[in-house]
This record gives C-alpha cells, structure tokens and sequence, in this order.
C-alpha cells in the first residue's frame, strides 16, 4: 500500500501527463491545491521530491519562471502506479482539466503588470511566453490608470489576436 505522499507525487505526475505541457509551479500548486486533491505544503514538497528524482525536469532552466514536464521516468512511473489513485480523484482531475485547460495555460502563457511612471502616465508590460523562451513582449505608455488597468485585465483575451495581427504585418 502506499503512503500519501507517494500518492501525492502519482497525483501530481497525473496532472502533468493530463496537461500535457510544461507548466510552471504556481499552476500546478493552483490546481492541486483549488481542486483539493493536495494540500500546499504537501504540493511543494511532493514537486521537489519528483524534481530531485527527475521524474519531472525543468525544460526551461534559463528562464526566470520555470517550467516543468513528466519526465520519461515519471510517466513509466505513473503507468504502472497510477491505479493507487483514487479513481473518483483521477477522474475529478482529467474532467477539471478537460473543463480549464485554457484557462490554465493562459495564466502561464500571457502575462501583463502596469505601473505608474513619475510623469503621471502608465507603463503597461504585456508578454506572451512560449515553453522555453518569450514569444513577445510589448510595453505600452498609456495616458491614465482606466486604459492601463483595461489592457492589463483583457491581454490574455486579445493576446493570440494580437500576436497574430503582428505576425502576419510585420513577418512576410
């Protein structure tokens, strides 16, 4: 029988084989976490343990925000362990998954901050981030705090159309 932590860690190698995408760890903390499939501390724990025993790497280790995958090991791992989870948790994970996985990868993929510069106006910071390296990023003066806050709330609505309209004029 296993023991939960070890539960915890096939839970976690679970979602990464369901996602199938590097993520970064604030997601996955987010998922297991909002989801109550594991608590935080056990979470950050589990990721360390599958990280020091390479069944999940980091794919991105230049960037300033990782991101991690199911390693060969991992996966190997989880297809003869998997079973030990729950099958109402496995199942409540691949529904949630199915259901927000856009919504996951946009918190990830598109990132957007503003502040407000000395003369008054707002600089607002928009990025599009691939798996290893930034896809985009753009930063906008913008003359008052409504305009800066709406772009900064809607990027990762209009990031793709953006990124395209850009590609498509400025790339022949």
């Amino acid at each position: 029988m296993f023991d939960q932590q070890s539960i915890n860690k096939l839970i976690l190698l679970y979602i990464f084989d369901k996602m199938d995408v590097p993520l970064q760890e604030n997601i996955i903390v987010e998922m297991a976490t909002e989801n109550n499939w594991i608590n935080y501390m056990e979470c950050k724990e589990s990721l360390a343990d599958l990280i020091k025993t390479s069944f999940v790497a980091n794919i991105s280790p230049r960037s300033s925000t990782p991101r991690y995958t199911i390693t060969s090991d991992g996966r190997e791992c989880l297809n003869h362990f998997y079973t030990n989870i729950n099958s109402s948790v496995r199942d409540d994970i691949t529904e949630n998954i199915k259901v927000n996985r856009m919504k996951y990868r946009k918190k990830q993929d598109y990132f957007s901050d503003y502040y407000k510069n000395a003369d008054g106006t707002y600089t607002v910071v928009l990025k599009i981030e691939s798996n290893t390296m930034p896809l985009m990023e753009l930063k906008l003066n913008i003359q008052n705090r409504n305009t800066a806050k709406w772009i900064f709330k809607n990027w990762a609505d209009k990031a793709p159309q953006v990124y395209e309209f850009i590609q498509e004029n400025l790339v022949d």
